[in-house]
């Protein structure tokens, strides 16, 4: 039987390598591929190059209507798509008119106060508890969290580097002070078990982009490009055969911070992305102007780090009524 679109590594392969050359994220590579792969199933094997602006409307509208995906979804689906037909098949598309609209709901974020964030980490201990202070105290995703490097944390100045984040800028925030002394004892006791691993064999690590060709093969094997919470285990990479080590896997804290919400007696549903919320609403309330919270934050509009003034724990709308007065 041939094979069709789906199964065909030319297609996948080159949507794959002008992903790279354009520095998306691995996470972005891999949401792309399987979107193509959606939409060809979705028209019966067919070529997308024999398909069109009609084809690519009716997938989105099948996304919104028969498979009720949330706003986002729909616009990462497009955003595949047209690159797709604009990098690999060299067909440019402007964004299809009539295509309906996937609802993008109003919520507003669930936020803890300082107590119950208090015990919230009271509930976790080691690197667990390391990682969630951070997401807390620096305002971190959970992956910018699980996926620092060594030479990203500056604690003489208190503050670190994420590097790549959403939409794939770099910004600076703060470390707290608190971490300070647990994260130079992490580093450690890190930096003894590199050093093992290196007399063992391993001691690699993966390198982003091209770096790897610029810096040399020492880079991959240096302490400042290693992870500052590494995964426990080793893995044997298959291209190169190397001994290496992956940061801590999100998953870890994604099981932990719920499971020690809960035990911490919280009614509220708690994830890992509640200590970023929290984060920036703290700041407001401890009277931070909200553009220096949008700088740690990294968000590129401020109307995005808006939605925190409705969440004040000062009741309304994060103002004093004048009746109040």
């Amino acid at each position: 039987m041939p094979r069709g679109p789906t199964s065909s590594p030319t297609l996948l392969g080159v949507l794959h390598d002008r992903l790279v050359t354009r520095r998306y994220s691995v996470r972005t590579v891999e949401a792309y591929s399987a979107w193509v792969r959606r939409f060809v199933r979705y028209h019966r094997g067919r070529h997308p190059r024999e398909l069109g602006e009609k084809a690519v409307r009716d997938f989105l509208t099948h996304l919104a209507r028969d498979r009720g995906v949330s706003a986002s979804t729909q616009n990462q689906a497009l955003a595949a798509l047209l690159f797709l037909y604009r990098f690999v098949l060299e067909q440019p598309m402007a964004v299809p008119a009539g295509v309906l609209q996937a609802k993008r709901p109003h919520r507003l974020p669930v936020v803890l106060t300082r107590e119950e964030v208090r015990r919230v980490l009271e509930q976790l201990s080691g690197v667990q508890r390391l990682v969630a202070s951070l997401l807390y105290g620096a305002g971190l995703r959970l992956l910018e969290g699980c996926a620092l490097r060594v030479k990203d944390l500056d604690l003489a100045r208190g503050e670190l580097t994420v590097r790549s984040g959403k939409g794939a800028r770099d910004r600076r925030t703060v470390v707290p002070a608190a971490l300070v002394t647990p994260l130079t004892r992490h580093l450690e006791v890190m930096r003894a078990r590199h050093a093992r691993d290196v007399r063992e064999g391993g001691g690699f690590v993966a390198l982003p982009d091209m770096l790897r060709e610029k810096l040399g093969e020492g880079a991959a094997r240096s302490w400042p490009w290693q992870w500052v919470f590494p995964a426990t285990r080793s893995y044997r990479d298959r291209a190169s055969g190397e001994l290496r080590r992956h940061h801590l896997h999100e998953s870890v804290l994604q099981r932990a911070v719920p499971e020690a919400a809960r035990a911490a007696g919280l009614s509220k549903r708690v994830t890992c992305h509640t200590f970023r919320h929290s984060f920036a609403t703290h700041l407001l309330e401890s009277g931070y102007d909200i553009r220096t919270v949008q700088e740690l934050l990294g968000h590129r509009d401020v109307r995005t780090t808006m939605i925190y003034t409705h969440v004040l724990n000062r009741g309304g709308l994060g103002v004093r009524s004048p009746l109040d007065g």
